[in-house]
């Protein structure tokens, strides 16, 4: 059974191990560690949750609130979702989703807005069908 909780001090090998996975299928190296997870769970407005499965993270979802000054309320990005690749099409990713999604109709946010890149037909089919849709383009350049 999968239960979502917020992560914590103590879970950064399991952040640093998912997100590590996440880079190489996508052949995108990213040089998260452990300080920086910790630094991530001191920032305010930031957070993780993390799906276990018998004990196991097997994905995390992480977001960031921030005010929205058109909506007057907080909007909430969704940077990261990952399941690990042996535990997907599981339920972690859709419980992840209905978790986020519920605490923003109970803290009332304004939005929950998530970038997928335009060829990930799977992650836009999965949004879609937890009732996100296309509202922007998000443009980006790295620095």
């Amino acid at each position: 059974m999968i239960i979502i909780r917020n992560g914590a001090r103590g879970d950064e090998s399991a952040v640093v191990r998912l997100v590590k996975e996440l880079g190489e299928n996508s052949n995108d190296e990213s040089p998260v560690n452990d300080s920086f997870v910790q630094e991530y769970f001191r920032h305010s407005g930031c957070g993780i949750l993390l799906a276990e499965d018998d004990g196991v993270v097997v994905g995390l979802l992480s977001y960031c609130l921030r005010p929205s000054l058109f909506h007057a309320a907080v909007s909430c990005l969704i940077e990261t979702l990952i399941v690990t690749e042996v535990a997907r099409s599981q339920g972690a990713g859709r419980a992840l989703m209905v978790e986020i999604l519920r605490r923003a109709e109970t803290q009332k946010w304004a939005e929950v807005s998530v970038s997928v890149m335009p060829d990930n037909q799977r992650a836009l089919w999965f949004y879609k069908l937890l009732g996100l849709t296309d509202e922007a383009v998000l443009l980006e350049k790295h620095v």
